[in-house]
């Protein structure tokens, strides 16, 4: 198997299983208990906790675990605009978002607020300056993801928090896809809160969180006991902590040559995909991007197509956003950086690793190749643009 899907999810590390083991069957205390078996899992929480902070350059007390992405990004959208309605409800966010950030904006649309959903360009970037344009006396949170999880554009966080520093607006960024993968400080880049979820950076799944910062006025998403200091209730998932702590700790430690890495695999997939195959594009800004996204569209052909058959031959890849791999519909990204839906429809994800080979890479290629020329030799479409052609 070729395993080129690790935006959708990644293969939890050994040593991140190795340090979560433990705590299955020995050290199983509840942490809300006072006796030692108990404190012993209030320790590794709180090492987990110290340790996701330090690589933000937050503090610990602003780090607050919740089960993943979905949960962050509903609980900072949801319950900011709670807090500050008395200042005004108007949300600002772009039609790229993960749809835990939409579906989130437009439940809020139900219920009395106003979300502007800015324009991308062709590469999938928020142009900062009408991002300031649409910025109005009411409004009281900008959402804008890190890097998007389909065509791996990096947006420019830094001048967006600058932006909303200055306007007194809070800041929220989903960045579930950049977190491990890019260097980032919530300091200097004035991020207020932040969503992030363990399985895309080879930790475990069912774990992320939420970082809030110190003095920002938000309530609790659920309710009942007092765990993460009154504001996320319910038993913490010890060892979902242990392993994220375990997963960021890695992920820091290799980041630079992993990166490196990712980068060269990727820049050799997108030339030979590019230079060996007629009618396709490359998705997303060339060098915004994050180490590990290739993202291309190729005309004539079904995505969903391309999958079965890249699986047939033991290749793992996307169409999109995993969470939508089951709708036809085209995807949302992809029609915001101005695609049309046939052309939407003919799209390809590979997200790689450090762990991928050149080899496996030109495997891929060569099989990509085969099955685009098979399917296009069944295609109307491309029969009608040869005749048109030789006409």
């Amino acid at each position: 198997m070729i395993y080129l899907d690790n935006a959708a999810t990644t293969r939890t590390a050994p040593e991140v299983v190795e340090a979560m083991l433990p705590y299955f069957t020995e050290n199983y205390g509840n942490p809300s208990t006072i006796y030692s078996l108990g404190s012993a899992s209030k320790k590794a929480i709180n090492q987990a906790r110290k340790t996701i902070a330090d690589s933000l350059g937050a503090n610990m007390e602003e780090i607050y675990f919740t089960a993943g992405g979905s949960e962050s990004d509903n609980w900072a959208i949801k319950a900011a605009a709670e807090a500050y309605a008395s200042k005004g409800k108007h949300i600002i966010t772009s039609k790229i978002e993960h749809h835990a950030v939409l579906h989130t904006c437009q439940y809020l649309e139900k219920h009395g607020y106003e979300v502007t959903y800015l324009d991308v360009d062709r590469n999938g970037i928020v142009d900062p300056e009408q991002l300031k344009a649409a910025i109005r006396p009411d409004t009281i949170l900008i959402t804008i993801m890190f890097a998007n999880n389909e065509i791996g554009t990096i947006e420019p966080i830094a001048e967006i928090g600058a932006i909303a520093k200055e306007h007194g607006i809070l800041f929220h960024t989903d960045a579930v896809q950049a977190f491990g993968q890019v260097p980032i400080n919530v300091d200097e880049m004035h991020i207020d809160m932040l969503s992030s979820s363990a399985h895309k950076l080879n930790g475990p799944k069912g774990i992320g969180f939420l970082y809030i910062r110190k003095g920002v006025k938000i309530r609790s998403f659920i309710h009942g006991g007092a765990q993460e200091r009154s504001r996320r209730a319910g038993t913490e998932n010890v060892t979902g902590i242990v392993g994220y702590g375990a997963a960021v700790e890695l992920a820091m430690k290799t980041m630079e040559e992993r990166t490196r890495k990712e980068i060269e695999l990727r820049d050799y997939l997108i030339h030979r995909l590019e230079t060996e195959i007629d009618h396709c594009w490359l998705n997303g800004d060339r060098v915004k991007r994050l180490p590990n996204n290739v993202n291309f569209s190729f005309l004539f052909i079904e995505g969903e197509s391309m999958l079965i058959m890249l699986d047939m031959k033991g290749i793992c890849a996307s169409s999109g956003s995993a969470c939508t791999s089951g709708s036809l519909d085209p995807s949302h990204v992809l029609l915001a950086i101005g695609l049309k839906h046939e052309e939407a429809h003919g799209s390809l994800r590979l997200t790689l690793s450090a762990d991928n080979t050149r080899e496996e890479l030109d495997f891929v290629v060569d099989s990509i190749k085969e099955i685009v020329a098979r399917l296009r030799s069944m295609s109307p479409l491309y029969e009608d643009y040869l005749k048109k052609r030789t006409i």
